[in-house]
């Protein structure tokens, strides 16, 4: 081959431009797109061997290697894959994109193209010019009499090609790094890149630092012998140690790629500790493994949530071929499962030329519900089949469930009879199971409590009751027993505290009791100096409690929802109808309900009814500091009156 010089077949000076500043966001991604070809090229050689086009040398070993010299500041990608000859070279490089640029120009300048995917433009290889000034190619074709071919480029449109030197089957890419770019000379930069896109590429890869390795080996100390004499007994540590065996820095055939029946349960463990880098025991985990209509495969782990921090995020790794593309990308994965942690591999996925951004969504959308589809299985499965761990596992995984309900229809139709509720006998039951046990006592009303030590006066009355309450302590339980209540127009949840169920008193004169609350009312309001304080009287089969505080569920509902969303200190609950929203509830069989209606102007009636007021405060929630200051100075006095 003669000499060659010419210009790339682009039409536009601005191709190296749109390359380096929109193609590729993240500038490591040029390492990715130069293993991923040089995995291809081999992976190309070995299905060629496969069908009789090229016959595989005995002492063959198939290798990617990544050097780099931080002192000569390169990179080098080296395979001994297919190589090219000077006509794949001009068809694959000097003509960047086989429409020619101004239809690339058309198609990616515009960001909502939506038509073509990677694989249409030889692109992969010009991510190299995000952070070299200058590319060379040296490579050598499997194909015989081939001859070798170096070609060299310095950024602009302008490129050399020549006979090579290459003596060796593959290509070696060698990158001049630039000076904003220097830091991909650096070894640890360049592992920190490897590992985050090459981990699991399907060929070796091996990782050099040429100035380290062409350092001479420094001359050992002689060990000797206080007298000087060489110590013989040393003569092992003396000898110099062969040295290790490389080996290469990805798996190339990940725990995913395998078939489950071949995993074991410390697999699974391990791969999870070393992908994600958590120590804390997953609680279990879906392998997925789909070959029609289209290929996907992957594990995703359940892992134990931390309940102290309010956001609750995991990691969805996904995967073409192995290579890493992107974490949680929210088309492929539905939002729920970003809780999870988990590898995603998918082939067919419809990635646009950069690979970061998908395309086709009636495609993605089939992917989405398959996961969902596995994952409802699962669970679903293990409820059925395995019950008791599904019970061990259900606090850990109930926010997961309980968010997937709200946010897929199709996730909450499979999983809608496998929700659980722990009630006060600790047990887990499920909705229909709840309804179906009170329906004697509150039908189509569901109790339940939010702070077992608050609200524990309430828990105590429903037991004595025979009563039951489930407990719903989770961040996500408000919304979701909205959604729940919306499913079931019949049913209705309450608070423990939101109502005194009928269960919980006598039959009483309704007059009697509404007289005997407003006389109650005025005599409190007046002790207290609360004008607006709502009282009801009532008969509570348990004598002993005196006072309670009952908060409507509509407005607690209410004003939850205004503090969730900040809206506290900008809105007058007035504006609702909802100020307060608490009611006094009174036990007129309890003797110092009835001394206070006895002896309305007696010595002791307002500390008494301050007293009572603070009490039920405390079964509902904690006091003030100056409230809390006055139930202490209070309760000294009372027990000074004992003596």
């Amino acid at each position: 081959m003669s000499n060659k010089k010419g210009s790339l077949s682009i039409n536009s000076e601005n191709i190296f431009p749109i390359i380096k500043k929109w193609l590729y966001s993240d500038h490591d991604i040029f390492l990715r797109e130069l293993v991923s070809n040089a995995c291809d090229a081999i992976t190309k050689l070995r299905k060629l061997d496969m069908i009789g086009e090229f016959e595989e040398p005995e002492d063959n070993h198939y290798q990617v290697e990544v050097k780099v010299s931080p002192e000569h500041k390169t990179i080098k990608v080296i395979d001994n894959g297919l190589g090219m000859t000077s006509d794949e070279v001009e068809e694959y490089i000097n003509q960047i994109a086989f429409s020619g640029a101004e239809d690339f120009l058309a198609k990616y300048k515009d960001k909502t193209n939506e038509d073509q995917i990677i694989g249409h433009f030889g692109l992969g290889f010009y991510s190299a010019f995000m952070v070299a000034e200058k590319v060379t190619i040296d490579t050598l074709s499997y194909k015989e009499d081939a001859v070798p071919v170096h070609w060299e480029c310095d950024g602009g449109t302008e490129f050399a090609m020549e006979d090579g030197e290459r003596t060796e089957r593959g290509t070696e890419i060698t990158l001049y790094l630039g000076e904003d770019s220097v830091e991909f000379a650096n070894e640890f930069r360049v592992r920190e890149v490897l590992n985050k896109y090459c981990s699991f590429m399907p060929e070796e890869i091996y990782f050099v630092n040429e100035d380290e390795k062409n350092k001479p080996e420094e001359e050992k100390p002689e060990i000797v012998n206080e007298d000087g004499t060489p110590a013989d007994e040393n003569a092992e540590e003396n000898e110099a140690k062969e040295p290790e065996e490389p080996k290469p820095i990805n798996d190339t055939v990940p725990l995913w790629a395998k078939h489950p029946n071949e995993c074991s349960e410390e697999d699974y463990k391990e791969f999870y500790r070393k992908v994600f880098m958590d120590y804390k025991e997953p609680l279990f985990w879906i392998h997925l493994n789909m070959d029609y209509p289209f290929n996907l495969k992957g594990i995703l782990y359940f892992p134990k949530i931390n309940y102290e921090y309010e956001s609750i995020e995991g990691t969805i790794k996904l995967y073409n071929n192995q290579v890493f593309i992107a974490d949680n990308i929210k088309e492929v994965i539905p939002e729920f499962l970003l809780l999870l942690k988990g590898v995603i591999d998918c082939p067919d996925l419809p990635l646009n030329v950069s690979r970061s951004a998908l395309q086709n969504d009636g495609f993605v959308k089939k992917i989405s519900d398959y996961i969902t589809k596995k994952v409802a299985d699962k669970l679903s499965g293990m409820c059925k089949t395995d019950k008791e761990n599904y019970e061990k596992y259900w606090d850990d995984i109930s926010p997961f469930i309980k968010f997937g309900c709200l946010k897929d229809e199709k996730f909450n139709k499979k999983m809608k009879d496998y929700i659980l509720f722990k009630n006060l006998d600790k047990k887990y039951v499920t909705l229909p199971e709840y309804l179906e046990a009170a329906k004697d006592k509150n039908e189509n009303k569901v109790f339940y409590v939010t702070d077992e030590v608050v609200q524990s006066q309430y828990i105590n009355m429903f037991k004595e009751q025979e009563m039951d309450a489930v407990y719903l302590t989770q961040n996500i339980d408000s919304a979701y027993i909205t959604h729940l209540e919306q499913a079931n127009q019949d049913v209705k949840f309450l608070r423990i505290d939101a109502d005194v169920a009928e269960t919980l008193t006598e039959e009483s004169d309704e007059e009697e009791m509404k007289s005997m609350g407003e006389k109650l009312g005025e005599i409190f309001k007046k002790a207290l100096s609360k004008e607006n304080l709502t009282v009801k009287a009532e008969r509570l089969k348990n004598e002993n409690v005196s006072a309670m505080i009952t908060l409507s569920e509509e407005s607690r509902r209410m004003q939850e929802m205004m503090k969730m969303y900040n809206m506290g200190g900008e809105m007058d609950p007035a504006m609702f109808g909802m100020e307060g929203g608490e009611t006094l509830v009174l036990n007129v069989n309890n003797r110092l309900v009835k001394y206070v209606m006895e002896q309305p102007e007696g010595e002791h009636t307002d500390m008494i009814c301050k007293h009572l007021y603070d009490l039920a405060e405390l079964s509902n929630k904690p006091l003030d500091a100056e409230s809390m200051t006055n139930f202490i100075a209070r309760s000294n006095e009372i027990l000074g009156l004992l003596i």
